[in-house]
C-alpha cells in the first residue's frame, strides 16, 4: 500500500513540463499545498494537477525549483526503491563496460536527473564512491543511499564518502562537514585508473569528487591528434590531458594553471606514466601565458573552469569565452587543432558554438569543426532534461 504524501498542487496548464518527463516543478507553477501543510525542505511531496491527477513524487526545496521528481509512478521510497535505482545505474554502466574494466576503474555510477535522482551524484573511485547531493532531500536519504550501495556492490565497495557540504544550499552546508559515512579513508590522495593511464585523485581536497571523469572521450579524442605534435593543455587541473598527449606521442607538452595545487598534482600524474616526449608545467595565468605563443603549438586544449552558474552573469561569461578563444586562434599554428570547452550549463550549445564563431572572426582564421564533443557516456543526458548537457566541446582545424 502506498504511503500518502503532502500534496503540491500545480496551476492549471503548468503540469505539461510534468507529463513531458521533465523532473523540474519551478515554483512559478505551484498554486497551492493541499490543506495548507506547512512544507519542510526535503519533504517527501506528491505533485498532482488542478483536477487532482496525479504527476509524480519528489523532494520539495524552498528555492526556484521547488520539487525535484524521482518518480512519476506512486511508489513508497523504501529501501528497495533506492536500492532497484542504484543497481539500474549499475547495470548501465556495466553495459557501458566500466563495472569490470581492467584498464579504467573509475566512473561516473549516477548522474542526477540522467538516472532519474535529480540532485544526486555519485562517482565510483577503485572501490570507494564518493557521493554529492545538489539537494536537502538527497542529502537526508544518505544512509539509505549507503546501504544501497553496499548491496549493489557487494565486497567491491570498500568506502563512501560524502562531499555535499560544497553542492548543498549554503544554510545547510555550513552545518556539516565532508565525512565517510562507510568504510575508513586516508589523507592522502587516491591511485586509480584510466584507459591504462594512473592518476591521482583527491576526493577530500580536490575540485568536484576528485578527478574530471567526463572528459575521458574527449582525452582519446586528443591523443588521436597528439603524435608528433606540441601541445599545450590551459586550465590543465590534473594534467589528464597532458598524459593523454605525452602516451599518444607528443614531442613536447605545457601544462598550464594559475593554480600551485593544480600544477603539483598534474607533475606528480605526469610522472608516474612513461613517455618519450618532454613536458614542463607553468604556474599562471592563462590569458597572460597565451600573449607570446605565436605559432608554438601545434594542438592546444581549452578547459576553463564554469565561467558561469547563472543566468545572470551569462553575458560576461560569453566575453571571457570568446576572449580567450580569440587569443588562442591567433597563437595557434597554421594547420593547428583547438580544442574548445566549456562546463557552464547556462550556456547551451548553439550560443557556445557561436560565441567559437565570433571569437575565429576577431582572431581572423579560417577554422572548420572537426568534432562536435560532450560528457563521457557515464554522464548520459535523460532526452527529457535537455538540461543535463552542460559539457560542450568543440575540435577546430584552424587554417
Amino acid at each position: 500500500m502506498n504511503k500518502s504524501f503532502p500534496q503540491i498542487i500545480l496551476s492549471s496548464g503548468k503540469d505539461q513540463s510534468l507529463r513531458r518527463f521533465h523532473p523540474w516543478v519551478f515554483s512559478g507553477a505551484i498554486k497551492k499545498v493541499k490543506d495548507k501543510i506547512q512544507l519542510k525542505d526535503g519533504d517527501i511531496v506528491e505533485v498532482v494537477d488542478n483536477k487532482d491527477e496525479f504527476l509524480g513524487i519528489g523532494h520539495y526545496q524552498e528555492s526556484s525549483i521547488s520539487v525535484r521528481i524521482f518518480s512519476f509512478d506512486k511508489i513508497n521510497p523504501d529501501a528497495d526503491f533506492w536500492k532497484s535505482k542504484i543497481q539500474k545505474a549499475y547495470d548501465f554502466r556495466k553495459k557501458l563496460g566500466l563495472t569490470d574494466n581492467q584498464h579504467t576503474n573509475c566512473y561516473r555510477l549516477l548522474f542526477g536527473e540522467g538516472d532519474g535522482l535529480p540532485g544526486l551524484i555519485i562517482d565510483y573511485y577503485n572501490g570507494t564512491c564518493v557521493m554529492q547531493c545538489h539537494s536537502i532531500g538527497m542529502h537526508l536519504m544518505k544512509n539509505e543511499i549507503v546501504e544501497a550501495l553496499k548491496e549493489v556492490y557487494g565486497e567491491k565497495l570498500v568506502a563512501v564518502f560524502d562531499k555535499s557540504s560544497e553542492t548543498l544550499p549554503k544554510k545547510y552546508a555550513e552545518k556539516m562537514k565532508n565525512e565517510y559515512l562507510f568504510g575508513e579513508g586516508t589523507d592522502e590522495q587516491h591511485l586509480i585508473l584510466e584507459n591504462d593511464s594512473a592518476f591521482w585523485a583527491d576526493w577530500k581536497s580536490g575540485q568536484k569528487t576528485g578527478f574530471f571523469l567526463d572528459q575521458r572521450e574527449n582525452r582519446q579524442m586528443l591523443a588521436r591528434y597528439s603524435e608528433g605534435k606540441t601541445v599545450m593543455n590551459a586550465f590543465c587541473y590534473t594534467g589528464a590531458f597532458s598524459v593523454y598527449a605525452l602516451k599518444a606521442g607528443a614531442t613536447e607538452v605545457h601544462s598550464v594553471d594559475s593554480s600551485k595545487r593544480a600544477i603539483e598534482l598534474t607533475e606528480k600524474n605526469v610522472k608516474m606514466n612513461s613517455f618519450p616526449g618532454k613536458h614542463k608545467s607553468f604556474s599562471v595565468d592563462v590569458f597572460d601565458f597565451l600573449k607570446d605563443k605565436k605559432d608554438v603549438y601545434d594542438v592546444m586544449v581549452l578547459d576553463p573552469p564554469a565561467f558561469a552558474k547563472h543566468h545572470d552573469v551569462r553575458h560576461n561569461a560569453v566575453m571571457g569565452y570568446k576572449r580567450l578563444n580569440s587569443e588562442a586562434l591567433k597563437q595557434i599554428k597554421s594547420g593547428g587543432i583547438l580544442f574548445t570547452f566549456s562546463c557552464s550549463q547556462v550556456i547551451d550549445r548553439p550560443l557556445f558554438e557561436k560565441t567559437i564563431m565570433s571569437a575565429a572572426i576577431v582572431a581572423g582564421r579560417n577554422v572548420r569543426v572537426l568534432h562536435h564533443l560532450s560528457q563521457a557516456p557515464d554522464h548520459a543526458v535523460n532526452i527529457f532534461h535537455p538540461e543535463g548537457e552542460y559539457l560542450k566541446g568543440l575540435v577546430l582545424f584552424v587554417e
